[in-house]
Formats: structure tokens, C-alpha cells, sequence
């Protein structure tokens, strides 16, 4: 098996289980709070990535836990509000409302760089708006509290990729992700023992899901993800980790027994269809694979 056919199945393996997440963190938030779940999460996958790149934590200088400290909370404010969304509405939603940060980012980035959206964003944009439209809009034209808070999340995923791309280039990206782990998770811990009660889940079984969701969720998927688009072109990598959203819907549909209404399917196209456009700018359609050296 050579190595663009590995790093698809790495990338595919990512999206499964991040798509898998959703429905497992949904049933999970009946037992455990947001914050205390938050908190084992990134911890437990802080600790698991230090053991397998321990070398790297030599590397850790004042700046570069300045950057992690930064990327951190912003990761904490988008998980923790996703998680809010997700606890107040369906998996598959949840899934898809969040991807609307790949239309988010170039916008953000405009603002903060002076880099103009080009046409594609735009068009990505639009549809985007439109598949929110279907998804989110009642029949009297409001959103509701899991939708809406999701959407919002969506803004600090986009200003964490940004984040990422300002300091990967002094700091290790794999440093920073570990660091950043930390910080998300040492923040929600902080939250956690302010304000949560002791989680009675913990010992129904709910232990479970928390470690598959920081062993599998978080840190394998980090790794398969990070080997996988070092071996692939942009467009093609991204065109896989968009199917997040997709298995997104299909657990939700088969584990959660959410119901698809045909205003959810457009929707869902056209969210996912902005997705592709955001990401790959079309590039799959026009030009063949590049082999990376």
C-alpha cells in the first residue's frame, strides 16, 4: 500500500470518529457536565500526546507557552460552546453548523490581514447562508438556542485556525497542540471546580465514552490527521476532512435516530458544498494530483 493511499485512510479514520464524537458526546452530556468533560478531555489527551513526543517538551520556551496559552482558550471557547449547541440541539446539526468556520476564516482574515476573500469564498459564503437557512430558521424565522450557539462557536474555531497559522511558524505545531491541550483543558478544570457538581455519570459508566473521546476523539485523530495531510495535496486532504460532518449525520441518524426532512438535506448540501468550495477552491476539478515530495 503506498503512502497517498495510507494518509487517505489515516485522514478517512480521522473523520469517522470525529464524526462519531458528536453522538457520543451527545449521550455523555446527559450524565457529566460541559466543563468536567472538557477538562478530562484535554488533559488526558495532553498527557497521552507529551509520552509520544516527549523529546519535543525540551523545546518549550516563555513564548511559545505565551502561544499555547492564547490558542488554548480560544480552543476552550469553541469547544465549550459547541458543546452548549450540542446539548441543546441534534448531533447531525451540530456537526454541520459547526463546519461554517472554513467559510468564517477567510473573511476573519481579511480583517485582520487585509487579504480579500476571492470569488470562491464568496460563492462558498452564500451558500453557506443559504444551507443555514434550511437548517437553523423556524417558521417564524428565529434560531434556535442549539443552533445559534453552535454558530457562534463556529466564529472562535475560525479565529483558532488563524491563531494556529501566526504562531506555528516559531513554535512546533505538535509543542503547540500539546500545550494548547493543556490550556483548554487546566481552564475547564478551573470552571469545573468553581461550578460543577461531583458527576455522578463517572460511575454509571460514562467513563467510557470520556476516554474515547480524549484517547481516539482528540489524540489519535491529532496524529492520523497530521500524518495523513503531510502526504497529500491540500485540496484533496481537505475535500476528506470535510466528510467530518457527513459521518457527522450518519451516526447521528443511526445511533441518535435523528429524522432527515428534506429542508435538513438541502440545508446539509449546501453547508457541505461551501465547505468544499472554501477549502479546495474548486482546484480537484482542474488540475491532477501532484505527488509531495
Amino acid at each position: 500500500m503506498n503512502k497517498r493511499v495510507s494518509a487517505r485512510l489515516a485522514l478517512l479514520v480521522a473523520t469517522v470518529i470525529w464524526g462519531s464524537s458528536f453522538v457520543v458526546l451527545k449521550n455523555t452530556l446527559d450524565s457529566l457536565p460541559i466543563l468536567f468533560i472538557l477538562a478530562f478531555r484535554f488533559l488526558v489527551a495532553g498527557c497521552l500526546l507529551s509520552v509520544v513526543f516527549w523529546k519535543k517538551l525540551s523545546a518549550v520556551t516563555p513564548k511559545s507557552l505565551a502561544s499555547g496559552a492564547l490558542t488554548g482558550a480560544c480552543l476552550f471557547m469553541a469547544y465549550y460552546l459547541q458543546t452548549i449547541g450540542l446539548a441543546n440541539t441534534t448531533p447531525g446539526k451540530n456537526a454541520f453548523l459547526t463546519s461554517v468556520y472554513c467559510i468564517i476564516v477567510p473573511f476573519l482574515y481579511w480583517a485582520v490581514d487585509r487579504k480579500r476573500p476571492d470569488r470562491y469564498n464568496i460563492i462558498a459564503a452564500i451558500s453557506c447562508l443559504t444551507g443555514i437557512g434550511f437548517v437553523s430558521l423556524t417558521e417564524s424565522f428565529t434560531v434556535q438556542m442549539g443552533d445559534y450557539m453552535t454558530l457562534i462557536s463556529g466564529f472562535f474555531w475560525a479565529a483558532h485556525i488563524i491563531l494556529i497559522a501566526k504562531f506555528s511558524g516559531d513554535t512546533d505545531p505538535v509543542l503547540l497542540t500539546i500545550l494548547q491541550f493543556f490550556a483548554c483543558g487546566l481552564i475547564a478544570a478551573v470552571g469545573s471546580v468553581c461550578v460543577d457538581t461531583l458527576p455522578v455519570g463517572w460511575f454509571s459508566g460514562a467513563w467510557r465514552e470520556l476516554l474515547y473521546m480524549a484517547v481516539f476523539c482528540t489524540g489519535v485523530t491529532l496524529l492520523c490527521q497530521n500524518w495523513g495531510q503531510s502526504h497529500l495535496p491540500p485540496a484533496n486532504a481537505a475535500i476528506l476532512l470535510s466528510l467530518e460532518s457527513v459521518f457527522g449525520v450518519i451516526f447521528s441518524v443511526m445511533i441518535y435516530g435523528e429524522k432527515l426532512t428534506p429542508r435538513l438535506v438541502v440545508g446539509f448540501c449546501l453547508i457541505f458544498a461551501a465547505t468544499i468550495i472554501s477549502e479546495t477552491k474548486l482546484s480537484f476539478l482542474t488540475k491532477k494530483e501532484a505527488v509531495p515530495k
